[in-house]
């Protein structure tokens, strides 16, 4: 669930296990990661943000994940999405990706969600309420 983004809001949201190919390689994401999204700041200014994975049991063990990005989106109270951050996509595996936002101050309320895409599918997301 999203958290209220006053001062500063953190979440995780657990990784689900799923399979994909990477170069007819069939990769495996096991259970023991979370997605966690950070944001500090106040009202609609966003003074930091940053959203990564952290694996712990068996998912530290696996080959990570190939071909990821992570994406910063920002939506209205209407819950339409009206900025979009892409972030690069990495062709190198990687058990901890993770990404910083630049600061920036929001035209509207609304919510900020994080998004990990790996090899071209969104895999797990976690949202914050930007409010008043």
């Amino acid at each position: 669930m999203p958290s209220a983004a006053h001062a500063t809001a953190i979440g995780s949201t657990p990784v689900r296990t799923f399979e994909y190919t990477v170069g007819g390689v069939t990769m495996n994401v096991p259970t023991g990661c979370m997605f966690t999204h950070i944001i500090r700041g106040k009202g609609r200014k966003i003074t930091y943000q940053n959203a990564g994975v952290d694996c712990a049991f068996v998912g530290a063990l696996s080959s990570g994940f190939c071909n990821w990005r992570i994406d910063f989106t920002y939506a209205d109270t209407g819950n339409r999405t009206y900025r979009t951050s892409r972030g690069r996509t990495h062709t190198e595996c990687k058990i901890d990706p993770m990404r910083n936002n630049a600061p920036q101050t929001l035209p509207r309320y609304g919510k900020a969600c994080a998004h990990l895409v790996v090899n071209g599918v969104r895999r797990v997301s976690q949202c914050h309420h930007i409010t008043k």
